[in-house]
């Protein structure tokens, strides 16, 4: 059973920078694509970014593009989310997702089939 574990998140200036880990256990790492989603008080789980396993293809939500990066590291198992130029609305509790299906919509929740507890990160102004 696929297993995902968040960590990095806390508290974090406006401005600064932060980096979240998933680590993943499981399944074969390589044969999943990932994502990153967020979700603040009172508002719906959010799109941050994907990685498709297959062909490496990387997407972001318009809200974190040209500031936030996902990487993966298959040796180590594990996605990164390297969050620069943060700002206070990036207050939210960031979710690590996984999915072996080939044809799934990675900006969608529904295109996921496994998801870590969530990892609080905090901005102040």
């Amino acid at each position: 059973q696929v297993a995902l574990v968040e960590s990095g998140g806390g508290l974090v200036q406006a401005g600064g920078s932060l980096r979240l880990s998933c680590k993943f256990s499981g399944g074969t790492f390589t044969r999943y694509s990932m994502g990153w989603f967020r979700q603040a008080p009172g508002k719906e789980r959010e799109f941050v970014a994907s990685m498709r396993w297959y062909d490496g293809w990387i997407d972001y939500g318009g809200s974190v593009k040209g500031r936030f990066v996902v990487s993966r590291d298959n040796v180590k198992e594990s996605l990164s989310l390297r969050m620069y130029t943060i700002e206070p609305e990036d207050t939210a509790v960031y979710y690590c997702s996984a999915t072996s299906r080939t044809d799934s919509d990675l900006d969608s929740i529904t295109g996921y089939d496994y998801w870590g507890q969530g990892t609080q990160v905090t901005v102040s102004s």
